[in-house]
């Protein structure tokens, strides 16, 4: 009966390419967090997701070349991937790894935002510049990317005209002591405690 429904024009059409689709979601999504893990230099962890996402390649591919004559099978194959490559980076920015430099030009003195962001508890920098408009104060902060939104709410109540951008941090002076933190606790405890 088994060997029948894998025989069938409905597997063959309809459920062989919904799981090449959803296969193909799996190791390209495993694909694009592995790279992300990898520039941040988390490598046990990029090896350890290479092993499963080329063992979902390896079923998904096989499934193609076992089924040439159906197109539906690659046109799955080609979503799948482009879905992959979405949810990859989304799962990615939920786990908010790694540090970020934000820039916020401020027009003025602006000691409300200053004082608000010190609060925050994060090392500020802030310089005199000039830019198109006059003098305007440029902020740096380095911060953890899951503090993000919280340091740009409170730059957004402050001065609703600030211009800011986000970069990412490959290392910081701190890196050292933090990378010894998640070497010692292990990444996924200190992904937990991220999140609470």
């Amino acid at each position: 009966m088994v060997m029948g429904f894998l025989s069938s024009w409905t597997f063959g059409w309809i459920v062989l390419p919904i799981l090449i689709f959803l296969a193909r979601i799996c190791d390209v999504s495993l694909g694009t967090i592995r790279v992300i893990f990898i520039s941040k230099g988390f490598k046990g962890w990029a090896a350890f997701l290479a092993f499963f996402e080329i063992c979902i390649w390896l079923l998904a591919i096989r499934q193609i070349m076992l089924n040439l004559t159906n197109p539906l099978a690659f046109v799955a194959y080609a979503l799948g991937f482009a879905a992959g490559n979405y949810v990859g980076v989304y799962i990615e920015s939920k786990m908010s790894i790694g540090k970020v430099m934000i820039r916020i030009i401020t027009k003025g003195k602006n000691k409300k935002l200053l004082e608000k962001l010190q609060k925050s508890e994060h090392t500020i920098t802030c310089t005199d510049s000039k830019g198109s408009d006059g003098k305007v104060k440029v902020l740096f902060v380095v911060c953890e990317r899951h503090k993000v939104k919280d340091l740009l709410d409170i730059t957004k109540e402050c001065d609703a005209q600030a211009y800011y951008s986000v970069a990412d941090v490959r290392y910081a002076s701190q890196d050292n002591q933090q990378q010894h933190q998640w070497n010692k606790q292990g990444f996924l405890t200190q992904l937990w405690n991220k999140k609470k």
